[in-house]
């Protein structure tokens, strides 16, 4: 097979025979590298293929990733807002609480309510000035950080109230253990603290306390709370009741029928001690009663009001 090519520059015509084994070879040659370079294209076009798919799966599975971290942070955000509520839930009973202390310090120390009202919140102001912080939403650090100051606020005016609680319950004990009324219920005064005739040999004594006279049998109380030290016979005093109410004051009843406490027993303001009799260095149905400060016998007038 031969081909004729012509050359309108020279006139003339060329031939080539195809069949010539050096033409069949340059053909053989050009064919190779066609194939070479369409084998070489298709691993790039597959690579790129492949690399497109790995990019995609990678695209997605960051996506995924993505929305489980998110998911996450909502869950954590929302699990700070609830632990946030629940404090500030534990707060509110907390004042409340206080509250209740409160008006019930006021009762003790009867403090008007108008002076002292936990009904209401107390009245505050100021001045309104600018700042850095002026159209800026509450932030949940910040929400934290107000929460804190609170608890700390609360935490002192806590502390406050029972300071102010513990004044006011030591204050209503120290009442309590303050000799104060007579010795019995019914009864009339039958001999007063200070000199006098002594009823047995009429001579000059100085009497050490006051006699309540009244009838055999009746009780005799106890003019403050304290503990009880003695509760039998003493030489001169018959059967004889003392109590201890601490701050150096000692009360004693003396002349009883009968005891109704014992030693180391704790009695309270009013409570039977004895009943009235006329043992010991007595002449008729009556109660001794001293009061001794610091070891020493004191008028007991100051302390029974009349």
């Amino acid at each position: 097979m031969n081909l004729i090519f012509f050359s309108r520059r020279e006139g003339r015509a060329r031939h080539f025979n195809l069949a010539h084994p050096m033409v069949l070879g340059g053909l053989g040659v050009i064919a190779v590298g066609i194939l070479v370079v369409a084998f070489m294209l298709g691993i790039r076009l597959g690579e790129r293929s492949a690399s497109n798919n790995v990019g995609n799966r990678a695209s997605v599975a960051q996506s995924a990733h993505e929305r489980t971290a998110l998911d996450t942070l909502r869950r954590q955000t929302q699990d700070r807002v609830d632990a946030l509520a629940l404090r500030l839930g534990q707060m509110n009973a907390h004042m409340i609480r206080l509250d209740a202390l409160g008006k019930r310090l006021t009762q003790m120390a009867n403090i008007s309510s108008r002076e002292f009202n936990f009904d209401s919140e107390p009245p505050v102001g100021g001045p309104e000035s600018a700042g850095d912080f002026d159209g800026m939403s509450a932030q949940v650090p910040d929400l934290t950080v107000m929460l804190d100051g609170a608890q700390r606020r609360l935490d002192q005016r806590d502390a406050q109230l029972v300071a102010l609680e513990n004044v006011i319950l030591s204050r209503k004990l120290t009442e309590a253990i303050q000799p104060d009324g007579r010795p019995v219920a019914q009864g009339y005064i039958s001999s007063y603290f200070g000199g006098r005739a002594d009823p047995f040999d009429g001579h000059d004594a100085y009497h050490k306390g006051m006699d309540f006279a009244g009838q055999a049998g009746a009780e005799v109380i106890s003019v403050a709370a304290g503990v009880v030290t003695w509760a039998e016979n003493r030489n001169g005093y018959g059967t004889l009741v003392e109590v201890n109410h601490g701050n150096g004051y000692i009360t004693r009843y003396g002349h009883n029928q009968s005891t109704l406490v014992k030693a180391g027993q704790t009695v309270t303001r009013g409570q039977p001690l004895a009943l009235m009799g006329s043992t010991g260095r007595s002449t008729g149905p009556h109660v001794h009663f001293e009061v001794l400060k610091d070891g020493r016998q004191v008028n007991p007038q100051i302390f029974i009001g009349r």
